[in-house]
């Protein structure tokens, strides 16, 4: 490939936060939340509505960089302690981006396995890695990891992380650059972040969900905190945008901003996402270990507020302005998307890679296709609690099986019901409709591998 091809490609800014639900961002319709660059990025390009991942974050992030399904990469849970990580002979997007020319760099959250060599980003088609391995680091003066080194920093975590990305972009400005952003932001704990991002909430009542017994003024502080902590985020975005402006590569890069997967603060009586624990009364804003240890307390779920992110790409001469996609879409189907990408361009790609997603590109032109009618996803659950749930979703309903013993499946009818208050399942009024998605479904489960089929 020659030097004039290469440098046709276009740039990509992939700004990835963690726990970040599709309903905290004021584009989706949040007039409590102060994220304006988040909601220029939609003005400018295409907001997705219909955006789904694994409702917890090594498997999403694996969905993201594989196009493959949790079982498939060998991740079913988030990592902890273990020495698991991302099967090594999975073909990532990253190594892809990387022999078809990208420089590239991965900056914060990487959660895909730290404790095997051969899981490093550095070993995973990553030339820059500044981050973490793990599930998280400290918001304030956090240690990080410089290539393969650890290093202590002082400042914020957001900060520090953003400064090396405006370097990265300045250094790497003349050649095709893939750039990864990976906030550990709003993870628990959602403080603290600079003083700039708490003002817009100070003072502030906000829309709080009602919880039995729970006071009110806890969700409020609780959502004053998340929300600070997603402003953080929108001023480094903003930061990020503003760069690419200045360096002249803006109309010639791909950005997209994305969260692992939903949340929850109060809804449903819960607290984070899709190994939820119920709130309790007592305990205030912090997570005991009494409600961390006691499976009674968890609430595994596949409730669209824990798989339901918010999805926004722009890419300027591409996609129209302020336009939104209302088709299903899964978190697989970034990279066969980035794949369809490189072969516009002339790239040379793995050939015979296995991609259980559909490209987007049609979508972002705007064209007219033949897209899913049902969305299936997979989470097997085994920290905190034992679960094996399985999805399938229409735009109007939504079936949730659970295979692990004692498990009660679930069947909400989403046009009537969106909150998913109701499970029908057994009832007789739906019953067609229930057979027909366990039908799909068992068959999706065989399609793909699934170990529970």
């Amino acid at each position: 490939m020659g030097s004039e091809q290469v440098r046709s490609l276009p740039n990509l800014l992939f700004v990835l936060t963690d726990d970040q639900a599709k309903w905290a961002v004021g584009a989706y319709g949040n007039s409590d939340i102060h994220t304006p660059n988040m909601d220029r990025l939609a003005r400018e390009g295409m907001r997705f509505n219909f955006a789904m991942t694994c409702p917890v974050c090594s498997p999403s992030r694996g969905m993201i960089l594989s196009g493959l399904y949790p079982h498939q990469i060998g991740l079913d849970d988030y990592i902890g302690d273990e020495e698991e990580g991302i099967d090594p002979k999975v073909p990532l997007l990253s190594e892809v981006l990387k022999q078809a020319g990208y420089v590239t760099a991965l900056l914060g959250k990487w959660h895909l396995g730290h404790k095997r060599p051969e899981h490093h980003p550095i070993r995973r088609g990553f030339d820059v890695f500044v981050g973490s391995r793990g599930g998280g680091f400290a918001n304030k003066d956090p240690k990080l990891e410089v290539g393969e080194k650890v290093q202590q920093f002082s400042g914020f975590a957001i900060d520090v992380l953003t400064e090396y990305a405006l370097q990265f972009m300045h250094q790497n400005k003349d050649k095709p650059f893939a750039l990864f952003f990976h906030t550990r932001e709003p993870h628990m704990p959602y403080l603290p972040v600079p003083e700039e991002a708490m003002k817009p909430y100070e003072g502030k009542k906000l829309k709080v969900p009602k919880v039995e017994d729970v006071p009110e003024e806890r969700l409020q502080e609780e959502h004053r905190a998340y929300y600070s902590a997603i402003t953080a985020i929108d001023i480094a975005l903003g930061r990020l945008l503003d760069e690419l402006e200045a360096l002249g590569i803006a109309d010639d890069t791909i950005v997209v901003f994305m969260g692992d997967n939903g949340y929850m603060i109060g809804q449903h009586g819960l607290e984070t996402k899709g190994n939820a624990w119920k709130i309790v009364p007592q305990g205030g804003t912090i997570i005991g270990t009494k409600i961390l240890g006691d499976p009674k307390l968890r609430r595994p779920n596949m409730f669209d507020l824990s798989i339901m992110v918010p999805l926004i790409i722009r890419w300027r001469g591409v996609v129209s302005p302020n336009s939104v996609c209302d088709e299903l879409v899964i978190s697989t189907d970034l990279m066969p998307t980035f794949i369809d990408i490189l072969k516009e361009f002339g790239c040379n790609v793995p050939n015979n890679l296995r991609l259980e997603g559909q490209s987007l590109l049609p979508l972002l032109r705007g064209e007219k296709v033949a897209w899913r009618d049902a969305a299936f996803l997979l989470y097997d659950m085994h920290h905190g609690a034992v679960a094996r749930m399985r999805m399938v979703r229409t735009k109007e309903w939504k079936l949730v099986l659970h295979l692990e013993e004692g498990g009660q499946h679930e069947l909400y009818d989403l046009l009537n019901d969106p909150e998913e208050e109701r499970n029908l399942y057994g009832e007789p009024s739906a019953k067609a409709v229930q057979e027909e998605l366990t039908k799909r479904l068992r068959q999706w489960q065989k399609e793909v591998g699934d170990p529970m089929a």
